[in-house]
């Protein structure tokens, strides 16, 4: 498992990225060992992604039973988290950037965490607000998380822009099916109570 240390250190890099801090790269070491031990991140960050999960269901009517729903998003969970670095590590490849693949994933894994205690009091927030407001903070979160993306991929990888917003539609994009998948999997009928 990760030690306190490390996980403060981890968490203290992904914000020292969002802010543009130029030492936030040496937060993480651009190994491999050091980038395979930062997928222990997932499962530092599943309980909250569970209580995320809890609070986002309490909201929908699904026609799916909850063992389904259990199970297609530990695998969502899964899928999500994995493929982006499997994608990358053949964009990296071809663009010559595999010096720079582990510690761009690494901080990627770190990013995570803070960020998904970010989603989990953001939905939160979205629960008690009308659903106009709900919908503004949703685009300000979204816009948070892409930014933080951009940024990272521009301090670690030296991208340009462009780049760097291709690589954000290479994480992104897939994402965003998983989602429509699994809510159409676990049959999303609307809001509860609505």
């Amino acid at each position: 498992m990760l030690a306190a240390t490390e996980i403060a250190r981890g968490v203290q890099g992904a914000v020292e990225l969002l802010r543009r801090d130029p030492a936030a790269s040496r937060r993480f070491d651009n190994t491999m060992e050091a980038c395979l031990r930062s997928f222990r991140v997932m499962a530092v960050a599943a309980p909250i992604y569970g209580l995320y999960l809890l609070i986002g269901y309490s909201r929908l009517t699904v026609s799916a039973d909850a063992f389904d729903v259990i199970a297609i998003e530990m695998m969502r969970y899964l899928v999500d988290w994995l493929l982006f670095p499997v994608l990358f590590y053949e964009i990296a490849r071809r663009r010559g950037w595999l010096d720079r693949y582990p510690r761009y994933i690494g901080a990627l894994n770190w990013i995570n965490l803070p960020a998904m205690v970010i989603a989990t009091l953001v939905i939160v927030v979205q629960s008690v607000t009308p659903t106009a407001v709900a919908g503004v903070i949703d685009i300000a979160q979204r816009a948070v998380f892409f930014y933080w993306f951009l940024v990272t991929t521009r301090m670690l990888l030296g991208a340009d822009w462009g780049m760097s917003v291709v690589l954000l539609a290479v994480s992104w994009l897939p994402s965003l099916l998983l989602s429509i998948l699994v809510a159409r999997y676990v049959g999303v009928i609307g809001l509860a109570g609505a």
